[in-house]
């Protein structure tokens, strides 16, 4: 089996890294695939007064099974490209798992 990391996904159990490709105002929330070596993730949150970022951290934490606190914007807050960090013991057969559960293709 590979073990290798997507080109989107960083770090390890405990401090995961993720880049995220942000599409604001979307009809609901998902992840759509991949784009530009980060994950690509929709969001209905405007992207005003950080409440597409607020929107993307809750989704992830929600996908993820994790405290929203576990979920950090570590780079890109008025971008479209961000980087999110986070504080989960999932091993990176269970993260993908998880990210990837209905996900679009």
């Amino acid at each position: 089996m590979d073990e290798s990391l997507p080109i989107w996904l960083s770090g390890a159990p405990g401090a995961w890294r993720i880049r995220i490709a942000a599409q604001p105002g979307a009809a609901r929330a998902e992840i759509v695939g991949e784009h530009d070596g980060c994950l690509k993730v929709r969001v209905a949150a405007p992207p005003v007064d950080g409440r597409a970022n607020e929107a993307i951290a809750q989704f992830l934490a929600e996908r993820l099974g994790v405290p929203k606190r576990s979920v950090r914007l570590v780079a890109g807050p008025a971008g479209r490209r961000k980087l999110f960090e986070v504080s989960a013991a999932l091993d990176r057969a269970a993260l993908l798992a998880l990210l990837y559960q209905g996900a679009r293709p």
